[in-house]
This record gives C-alpha cells, structure tokens and sequence, in this order.
C-alpha cells in the first residue's frame, strides 16, 4: 500500500526538474508511504513517476518503486495489494516466464508484459491504483480498481497531465484549479463529491473499474474493465436455496479472507460487533487459528459503545480482542482536523470515529481487515429493504403522495414520542417513517433513491449552482438488485472506501476488503432478493452464513452504524466550532451556498424543533474545507 503520482508534460523537460517536481508530488502524500520513496523520469518524453511507499509484502529494497519490468518494456508506480500474486507467479511460470523478485509488483509488471494490459485486469483479485508507462509506445495509463477502493485522480492542463492519490499531490505538482461550483452542489446533496467529478474544475476522479490512457500526441482514451452496475444488471438468479447461498457466501469469504491475509507485517481485523465485521472476523479465525486479532473502539456514550457486544463475540470465537476507548472529548478534539484530512469537502460523519480507530490501530498492526462492502452487497440499508417491500406495493397504495405528505409534516421528533415506547420499534422511528414518506413521493425508484440519499430536503435550495445530471448507470431493473447496485456503483467508492482510505492511510494504516473480492461481487448479485431481504431484516444471507460460527442472539440486533451523536454535538460541544465555520466569512464570500437557507436550519437545530445533523454537517465540513484554503 503506498502512494503515487506523476506528471506528463506536452513537451521535453530537464531530468533534475522532472524529479524535483516528482519529488514534491510525493512528499504532499508522505503519510501514505512513510517507510521510502522513489522518482523516475524520462526527459525526452516530458514523463516522471513518483512513490511513497508503505511496506506490506518484501520488505526489502526489491520491492521499491518505481518499478521496471524484466524486458524494460514498462515502469509502474504502484498502490495496493494484489492478493493472487503467487497463483499468477505459478501461472506465468507454467507459461516459461520467471519472475525472481518476491514483491506483487513485479508479477503484476511480469503479467502486462506477457498477457498484455487489457488480459491482466480481469485475472487479478486485488485493490490498486497505478501508472503505467509503456517505453515502446511512448504511452501513459492510469488504472484504477474494479470497486474503486484505491484513489486516483488526475488533470489534463495546457502544460500536460498531472495525477495522483490524493488531490493535494496534483496542487504540489503545480496544477491550479478553480472550485466546481457544480461539484459542490452534487456534494451538499449527497455528502461527498461524486465520481468523476472533483471539488476543483477540470481535475477528475478516475472511475472505479476504469483506465487512461495518454499518448504523445496529445491524444486521451478512457475506457472501463469493470463495471459493478452493468455486471449487477447481467447477472443471471441462481437457482438455490438459502442454505446453499448461505454457504457459498461462507466459503467464498473465508478464502477471501485467507487470500489477504498475506503480509509481511502485522495483520489484524476491525470488530464492531455487526453482522459484516464479524463475519470477517469469524473468517479470519478459520484462516488463522490462534493468531486472529481484532480491534474494537469503545466511546463513553453507552448508546453507540459496541465494545460489550464485541467483545462477546470475539470471546465466542476464541480471537485475541483489543478493545481501544476513545471519550466523546477526544472525537469533539479531533473534529476540526477532518477538513484538512479529506482533501475535498466530505461529510460522513463516521469518518471520525473511523479515524479514531485507525490512529489507535495503528498502533498495534500496520494491516487491518474490514467489513466494508457487505451492506451495498447483501442489502444492508434501511432503503433496500424499502425497495424491497414497500416500492412493489406502492403503486397500489391510494392517494400515496398525499399519505406522504401528512406523514411528513410530523416531525421525526413527534413520531418517535409516539411510537418509540412500542415494542418492536425501531430506535428512531420518526427516521424511518420519513424515509418511507419519501419513498411513497417519488415518481420512480431512481427519484426515490435520490431523495433518500440526500442531506437536505427536497426543495431547500442550498447550492448557488446547479448540480450536473447524474451520469447514465448501467442498472439492473429488479428494485432491490437496482438500488443495491447504484450503491455499489457510486455511494460505496464516493464514500465509503473514500472515508475509509483517507483516514487509514493518514496513519499509514493498510485496510483491506475481503466483502470486495471480483467473485464475492458477483455471487452477490447473482441471488435472488429474497434471499438477501426477508421479514427479519436486510443481508439475510450473511447473517445465515455467521450463525454457522456464532449465536444469532450476539449479532441479530438493530443496525447502529459506525458514528457519534453529531445532532447532540452541535448543540452542545461542538456548537461553538460549527457555529462558527457555519458564519464564517469563508463560507459567505465562497458564494457556492445560499448562507439565509443554511441560517434558518442551523436556528431549526439549536431549538430542537428538528434534527438537522446530517444537512448542517455538510456546511461544517465545507466551510472547514474553505477555510484551509485561505
């Protein structure tokens, strides 16, 4: 795992001042690669590389980057683990071709260089980010995962093309942008900037599953080698029950899990207490009897403290639990870093308690596994279950958008005063049925979606600028597989792994998903959605495969997520922080935000008429993001 970056310019340049410009593209994501760095560059052809590297698998110099293959064809610099690197060395072998050095890298360069680029993608059961430069072609190409777990970003400017892992590289490269005032409003709806937009104009993300290519001329070809939506979309039913799903999803992640926990340093594995952490810890416990090490985070809040039931869990499997606690004056302390941490505006709140985590990770293991994935896959979210129970019925449903609109006008408050103490309830009512509110609303299952997804509400006008559509998606037409494969498609890389990967490899965490392996994505999508959402609740299949290895009672409870009471918060001890980015001048000379609308919420927050976290969050982060811009 490490970072990378680079520049292509239009023209030759001097080889010193390529690699003094590599250089410092580099060191701007030194956080991600603290443990060496490299540059190389090819004056004549205006090209150079750089690398940070973290060392996971050979530690030893030959695993440094950037890297050349063994015919002198290709130079890669390189992000990720490719985790079937020994069976591709044995296939390359049986093929005539050595590859001697013990790195990933090498058998990845090896394999381009035998099968060819676009032959290699598909064989590879890993996360990566890379450039690729082909000496013969005079070509340039930047690769990216098929599940978008690694970033890469890149600019085509008059003076060339910039990349990188993290947009603060392509600054350090000398790359000067405006904000996207577009790209803001995509971001105030949906909590994080979508793919293949950036904050900044003309800077893009590349998608998940999809590569460049730049060539002398000037030319720029994308193309996609995987595409979550268009494979969900393709995927035939299997024909089985759910005691044989349960046990190929069981099989399937115990391997996954098995693949990845190659490494030449400490692995371990985070443990909330959910059904997708466990499962993976419960995996890694087959995978390596008696080494297994999982890592929870306690907080003081006995509402979102996990720890006990954690710790049950990691008991009944027999796996070593470290339990780290963290007190709410810690999260409140660490609040204002995020901004800066998170080089574009980005608003799940989770990402704290998740850097929280990594910080005190780090300081035991250098790699952790994670449950991330399960939700998007096996229909863990309040809306697939909507989508699969309440959208097939509502058009049958009389006056629907008029029984929405008085559902509505209740506050979430009010209903969860009167419904709360039912048995059964959920722990916030109101939510929910507000969520159902919007999804009787809505004129189709993509409206729906949208609605539910968002941070504020239809028909609050926050964004000064219009959002760009939403790009085209190759989506299945089943409700349930449909939502569950535009998150896979968009909210999982956007948000998700984005959260995940900026906080861990700020400390030069390692984190890996098994739940993202090519063949568990397409098991996923190839069952049918009653298999994945029942009368009991979302990811039924996952939950039958863990009460293989543990009770139900220590995991069949209500889903909680990974967060803090951040509406609590901005009343209390983070009032005065919000409070002010939310003033700030920052934000009102920005005129990205219509600053009266975003007043009005704030006022609406403060007297408890409404909770309005998850809107107000957005505006706390962008004007935290400005605010380190000045």
């Amino acid at each position: 795992m490490c970072g990378i970056a680079g520049l292509f310019l239009r023209r030759a340049e001097d080889h010193a001042a390529l690699i003094a410009r590599a250089l410092a593209m580099g060191d701007a994501i030194a956080h991600r690669g603290p443990d060496g760095d490299g540059q190389w560059a090819e004056a004549e052809a205006g090209l150079a590389l750089a690398h940070r590297r973290l060392a996971i698998i050979d530690l030893s110099p030959g695993g440094a980057q950037p890297m050349h293959s063994a015919c002198g064809r290709y130079v890669i610099s390189y992000n990720g683990e490719l985790y079937n690197y020994i069976a591709l060395r044995n296939e390359l072998v049986a093929e005539g071709v050595v590859v001697e050095s013990a790195s990933d890298t090498a058998v990845l360069l090896a394999a381009i260089a035998t099968w060819g680029l676009a032959r290699t993608l598909p064989k590879l059961d890993a996360m990566f980010a890379f450039a690729l430069w082909d000496r013969r072609e005079r070509a340039l190409t930047l690769v990216r995962d098929h599940a978008g777990i690694k970033p890469l970003a890149w600019a085509a400017t008059p003076e060339g093309v910039f990349f990188g892992s993290e947009l603060r590289a392509l600054a350090a490269g000398g790359v000067r942008a405006g904000i996207d005032g577009g790209a803001v409003a995509a971001y105030l709806r949906l909590g994080c900037v979508p793919a293949p937009m950036t904050v900044f104009e003309g800077v893009r993300k590349l998608p998940p599953g999809g590569y460049v290519t730049f060539g002398m001329d000037g030319t720029v070809t994308e193309r996609r080698w995987f595409d979550i939506g268009a494979l969900a979309r393709d995927a035939g039913p299997l024909a089985i029950d759910g005691t044989e799903a349960a046990s190929r999803v069981d099989a399937l992640l115990e391997q996954s899990v098995r693949a990845q926990l190659v490494a030449d340093v400490g692995v371990g594995a985070f443990l909330s207490g959910g059904v997708d952490s466990s499962s993976v810890v419960a995996a890694m416990a087959r995978a390596a009897p008696g080494k297994a090490h999982a890592f929870t985070i306690g907080f003081d809040d006995a509402a979102y403290d996990e720890s006990a039931e954690a710790a049950a869990i990691a008991a009944r499997l027999g796996v070593r639990h470290t339990i780290l606690r963290a007190t709410g004056a810690e999260a409140v302390a660490l609040a204002p870093e995020l901004p800066a941490l998170y080089d574009e505006p980005f608003a799940d709140s989770s990402a704290l308690p998740t850097l929280l985590l990594s910080r005190l990770t780090r300081g035991h293991v250098t790699v952790a596994l994670s449950g991330d994935g399960g939700d998007e896959l096996f229909g863990g979210y309040r809306r697939h279950r909507l989508a699969a129970g309440l959208w097939q019925r509502a058009a049958r449903i009389p006056f629907r958008r008029t029984l929405a609109g008085a559902i509505g006008a209740v506050p979430p408050r009010a209903w969860d005063a009167a419904l709360g103490w039912l048995p059964g309830a959920p722990r916030r009512p109101g939510e929910t049925l507000h969520k159902t509110a919007a999804v009787l609303a809505s004129r189709d299952l993509d409206a729906a979606y949208a609605r539910l997804v968002s941070s504020w509400d239809e028909g609050e006008t926050i964004a000064t600028h219009a959002a760009p559509p939403d790009l085209p998606l190759a989506l299945p037409s089943e409700p349930l597989a449909r939502m569950r494969a535009r998150d896979a498609a968009t909210y999982m890389h956007d948000d998700v792994l984005t959260k995940v990967d900026r906080a861990s490899m700020s400390v030069a965490l390692e984190v890996r998903v098994p739940m993202l392996s090519p063949a568990m994505i397409a098991l996923a999508f190839s069952l049918p959605a009653p298999l994945l959402v029942r009368a009991d609740g979302g990811k039924a299949v996952l939950r039958d495969a863990l009460a293989r290895h543990i009770p139900r009672p220590l995991f069949e409870r209500e889903k909680t997520g990974f967060s803090f009471p951040v509406g609590a918060w901005l009343r209390g001890p983070l009032r005065g922080w919000a409070g002010d980015l939310i003033g700030s001048r920052a934000l009102a000379q920005s005129g990205l935000v219509d600053t009266a609308t975003i007043r009005a919420a704030w006022d609406e927050h403060q007297a408890a008429r409404r909770d309005r976290a998850p809107a107000l969050w957005t505006i706390a982060m962008l004007a935290g993001w400005l605010e380190e811009r000045r």
